[in-house]
């Protein structure tokens, strides 16, 4: 694909249910020039977006809490998580599916997006790179209560907080999800709230 120093030699679909997971066997010439064979499962569930919408005046931010089955999973005894709202890419750009997972989500209508950055947020199994932004939003955008959507089995709590509180809750432990985090120290070291 445009590394010389990787030769795919087999690529299995082990699963193509809910996304795709492949098991990929390969040779990888290592730098004192012997090849080693690799194996890796490599999970692909598209690209995402998320967003930090934010109240300048009212030094707040909307943030969502939904049940997440991976983290119940792995120690989360409740299974909810607090996030910025997010979406995966579905045929359109990053832009307008931000626009439309903060509407679906939240509930708020926002025009003016600005895009901050993008990451891969889990590169050693999962394909998947986040595009990070960020909105200036007040009450008068409110067009419905969000939540998601039924059809997408989305149960999702809309929370309206305080910066410092969501800032405080990452140091707690009550936020503990990466791309939020990160949503949120780039809103305090550019001090969008300021």
């Amino acid at each position: 694909m445009g590394n010389p120093k990787i030769t795919i030699l087999k690529n299995e679909i082990l699963s193509n249910n809910w996304y795709l997971l492949r098991k990929l066997t390969y040779d990888y010439l290592k730098k004192d020039g012997t090849t080693e064979q690799q194996m890796r499962e490599v999970y692909d569930r598209g690209n995402g977006a998320a967003i930090l919408l934010y109240n300048k005046t009212e030094k707040k931010v909307i943030l969502i809490r939904q049940f997440r089955m991976p983290t119940y999973m792995n120690g989360n005894k409740t299974g909810m998580m607090i996030e910025a709202c997010a979406g995966i890419l579905e045929k359109e750009n990053p832009d307008e599916c931000i626009r439309r997972e903060t509407e679906e989500e939240t509930g708020y209508h926002v025009t003016d997006v600005k895009k901050i950055f993008e990451a891969y947020m889990s590169p050693g199994s999962v394909t998947e790179i986040i595009h990070f932004f960020v909105a200036e939003y007040t009450n008068a955008m409110k067009i419905n209560e969000g939540g998601g959507i039924a059809s997408e089995h989305e149960n999702i709590d809309v929370l309206e907080l305080s910066f410092d509180l969501a800032l405080e809750m990452i140091a707690t432990g009550a936020i503990n999800d990466a791309k939020t985090i990160m949503l949120l120290q780039y809103a305090k070291i550019n001090a969008l709230l300021e």
